[in-house]
Order: structure tokens, then sequence, then C-alpha cells
């Protein structure tokens, strides 16, 4: 991670959550439709011991977030990563994606999915270079025409199609 960068748990209901929440909110209502926006997000979901809201901070300014939810016993979602637009480029997602995934395999799960649109182009860069790998989508995202969905095996090995 870069210097001067941490990353920590903040509650969803924090005033910082809330104002990372609402950029990225705005972010995704200039680039896709309503029904194309997946908020859902709720704060039981990211409590101790069913998940985490991350936020990373810069120079003790938040500048970025991140959520992992469990969905079943070893699999984790990743949901709301975002990093302020002035900040990109720096590794900072990644620190965040990193966190993520070490908090999803603290929670027990042994792969993680998540769902990304098709013109958050840094982000599909950002998910395959770190090993993440297309899959179809799944649950609300099934249906959706700008949804890309990826997984991930937190041992390193490929995850077998039968676990999906």
């Amino acid at each position: 991670m870069m210097p001067g960068a941490e990353v920590r748990a903040e509650p969803l209901d924090s005033p910082v959550a809330r104002k990372l929440i609402a950029e990225l909110n705005a972010e995704l209502s200039r680039d896709y439709p309503p029904a194309q926006r997946f908020h859902s997000l709720a704060a039981e979901e990211v409590a101790e011991g069913a998940g985490a809201f991350l936020v990373v901070w810069l120079d003790g300014a938040p500048t970025g977030c991140g959520a992992v939810r469990m969905l079943s016993p070893d699999v984790a979602e990743l949901k709301r990563m975002y990093v302020v637009p002035d900040a990109r480029g720096r590794g900072l997602s990644r620190a965040i994606l990193s966190a993520l995934e070490d908090r999803a395999a603290a929670l027990g799960a042994t792969r993680v999915v998540l769902e990304t649109g098709d013109k958050a182009l840094a982000a599909l860069a950002l998910y395959e270079s770190a090993g993440y790998v297309h899959i179809p989508c799944f649950g609300a995202y099934a249906a959706s025409p700008t949804s890309i969905c990826f997984e991930k095996g937190l041992s390193g090995d490929p995850v077998d199609p039968a676990d999906r």
C-alpha cells in the first residue's frame, strides 16, 4: 500500500461511509439507467462477524471504500468498491480489494464473487489483474445487460464450476 494510506472498518451509517456511497451512487447514476444500478447493502450484512465496510484513508482523508458480505458460509460478495476520482491510479483500489479478500477469508469464505458494470473499464482491469475470472451473472445481476460478474478462489486455486 502506498505511504500515508490506511484501510480500516467503518460503520455503514457513519457520515464518512454515507459520503463515499453518495459519491459512488452519483457516478453510477451518470453511467447506468436506474434498473442497472445495484445499491443494496444493509448494515447487518456488514456488521462485525457478518461482513465489513472498509474505508481507505490517504493522508487522513477518506478516499475510497468497499464492502464484503457473506452470501453463504463459504462464498462472499464484494460490493461498493469506489475510489474518489482525484486519487485513482495510485493503487488504493488494489489495497481495498486485498483487505476485503482478507476479511472474506477471515469470515470463512473460500471464494469471492462480485458484479461490476460494463462501462467500469478500470474496475474490469483491476479484477482481471487480481486473478478474478468471468462467471455467469448471479442473483439480481443475472438479468442485467450491463453487468459483468467475476469470482476468485481465495486459496489461489481455480474455482471448480461445480462449486458455483
